[in-house]
C-alpha cells in the first residue's frame, strides 16, 4: 500500500521527509555523524537509524535494522559526497575520494531496489566534471540499471521553495521496469522574469517568515533554541501547511503529535549595535558589504542556504542571511522555513549544527516532487496513513558529539586539535551546546 524507500547520507531527512510526503515508508536511514543521527532519529522515531558509514555496509544488515525481511525496496536515494574529479590519468570513480558513490550503486544493486534517486551538486554537470557523470552512468548500467537521460538540474524555487538552490538529480530504475520521469515545476518562483503560463507563484521570503514571531522578543532564547511564544502572525498559505494548519499540510505523510505554541529551533544571535545598524542600513535584496551577508528581499527569494564545513574541515560556519524586515541574521527556524521544514521538524539545538543541518539537506517540497516522480513510475497509488507519530525524546536534540556517540554505540568523530596546546579547541558551537544543556538542566 505504501513504497518502502531507504535514505543513504540521510544527514537530518530532507529527502526521508520529503519522501514520506510521498507517500513511502522510510524504513531506513544510514548516516555516519552521530549529531545528524540524534535530529533523525527525534524526527522519524519510527525508521531505523543506521549510524555508520556505508563502507562495508551490507544489504542484509540493513534489511535486518529495518524489519523489512524480503520484503521488495521500491527505492533507495541519498546525495553520496564526491570530489566529482579525475586525477591524471585515472579514470573519476576510481580515485578513493569518490568511492563513496560506488559505495551507493553497490548498496542500491544489492538491495535490489527498483528504483534509485542520486542527488548531488550542479557542479558536477559542468565542463571536465561532466566524465564522471558518464562514468557513473556506465557503472549503473553494469549493475543493471537504466538512468534518466538527459540528466537534469533540478532548482526547489520551481517546486514550492522559497530559495534558489539548484541541485543535480539523477533517476533511474532497474532494467525492465519503467524509468522515472523528471517532476515537471510545480510553481512559478519569486521573481522568475519569465513566468510558465498556467502556473502559481511561489512563495516569497515575507510569505516563508513573515508569521514567526521575533526571536529577539524572548529573553530565553539567549541561552535556549525554544520557548512557549503567543504572537504568530497571519500566516500565508506556505506558512499555514509548515504551521500544519491545513488539511493538506501533511500530504502524503504521517501527521507528528506535536506542540504548535512553541517556537522552537530559534536561539538567538548576540549582534553588535554597530553590526545591527549596519544591517539596517542595507538594502533589502543586497548584499552588506562588510560582512558580505545577503539581505533578503521581502517579495524575492533567498539565496541558496549553505552549510559551511564540519568539524574535521575547521568548523566554518556559512552565513546566514540578514532578515529583510530586522537588524538581525535569521534563526536557525527561519532557515528551516525558507527550506520548506514544517514547524514540527526540529533541528540541532545549537546555531551552528542547526545550521548546518539545514544548508546539507535537500528542501522538502523538491525531495517531495521527486519522490512523486518514483511513485509514479512504480504505478502505485500511495496510501494515505491514518495513525500519528509521536516525536522522540527531546534531548537526542541537545546532545553534543561525545553525547551522541555513546548513545549509538560509536566511535566520536576526529575532530581538530589545537597545535601549540595538543588540547581540543572549543568551536562556537560546543560553548552553545554547553549553554543549552546548562540552561535545561537547570529548569
Amino acid at each position: 500500500m505504501r513504497p518502502i524507500g531507504i535514505d543513504l547520507f540521510a544527514g537530518a531527512g530532507g529527502l526521508s521527509l520529503g519522501f514520506e510526503q510521498a507517500g513511502f515508508d522510510v524504513v531506513a536511514a544510514v548516516e555516519v555523524d552521530p549529531i545528524h543521527c540524534a535530529v533523525h532519529k527525534f524526527n522519524f522515531p519510527e525508521t531505523a537509524v543506521i549510524p555508520r558509514s556505508v563502507v562495508g555496509l551490507t544489504a542484509a544488515e540493513i534489511r535486518l535494522a529495518a524489519g523489512i525481511g524480503n520484503r521488495s525496496v521500491d527505492c533507495v536515494f541519498g546525495g553520496p559526497p564526491c570530489q566529482g574529479f579525475s586525477l591524471m590519468g585515472q579514470r573519476a570513480l576510481e580515485d578513493p575520494r569518490n568511492g563513496l558513490v560506488l559505495e551507493f550503486v553497490r548498496l542500491v544493486a544489492e538491495l535490489e531496489a527498483k528504483t534509485f534517486v542520486f542527488e548531488n551538486v550542479k557542479g558536477l554537470t559542468v565542463g571536465k566534471h561532466k566524465a564522471f557523470l558518464e562514468e557513473l552512468v556506465q557503472a549503473f548500467d553494469k549493475a543493471g540499471y537504466a538512468v534518466r537521460l538527459p540528466w537534469k538540474v533540478l532548482d526547489a524555487a520551481s517546486y514550492g521553495t522559497p530559495q534558489r538552490r539548484q541541485r543535480l538529480i539523477l533517476m533511474g530504475a532497474k532494467k525492465g521496469l519503467a524509468i522515472p520521469d523528471y517532476p515537471l515545476p510545480t510553481v512559478n518562483p519569486a521573481d522568475a522574469r519569465k513566468p510558465v503560463p498556467g502556473l502559481p507563484s511561489g512563495p516569497n521570503c515575507a510569505e516563508a517568515i513573515g508569521d514567526l514571531p521575533d526571536a529577539d522578543s524572548f529573553a530565553d532564547l539567549v541561552e535556549s533554541d525554544s520557548v512557549r511564544a503567543g504572537g504568530f502572525g497571519k500566516p500565508s498559505a506556505y506558512a499555514a501547511e509548515l504551521r500544519c494548519l491545513t488539511n493538506e499540510a501533511w500530504h502524503r505523510g504521517y501527521a507528528r503529535e506535536w506542540d504548535p505554541s512553541l517556537l522552537t529551533s530559534s536561539a538567538r544571535t548576540v549582534h553588535t549595535g554597530i553590526s545591527r545598524r549596519r544591517f539596517g542600513e542595507t538594502e533589502p535584496g543586497s548584499v552588506e558589504p562588510i560582512s558580505r551577508f545577503f539581505k533578503l528581499a521581502p517579495g524575492g527569494l533567498c539565496n541558496t542556504l549553505r552549510a559551511g564545513t564540519d568539524g574535521a574541515r575547521g568548523a566554518f560556519t556559512s552565513p546566514r542571511p540578514i532578515h529583510y524586515a530586522l537588524e538581525r541574521c535569521i534563526t536557525v527556524r527561519e532557515m528551516a522555513r525558507l527550506h520548506g521544514f514544517p514547524d514540527w521538524f526540529r533541528l540541532q539545538a545549537t546555531k551552528w549544527h542547526g545550521a548546518r543541518q539545514v544548508g546539507n539537506a535537500v528542501p522538502a517540497p523538491l525531495a517531495r516532487a521527486i519522490g512523486q516522480a518514483i511513485t509514479a513510475a512504480l504505478g502505485g497509488a500511495p496510501t494515505r496513513p491514518e495513525k500519528a507519530i509521536r516525536l522522540g525524546d527531546p534531548a537526542l536534540l541537545y546532545m553534543d558529539m561525545s553525547d551522541a556517540a555513546d548513545y549509538f554505540a560509536v566511535a566520536r568523530p576526529n575532530g581538530r586539535r589545537d597545535r601549540k596546546s595538543g588540547a581540543k579547541k572549543r568551536k562556537q558551537h560546543e560553548i552553545e551546546a554547553e549553554q543549552i544543556r546548562s540552561k535545561v538542566a537547570n529548569g
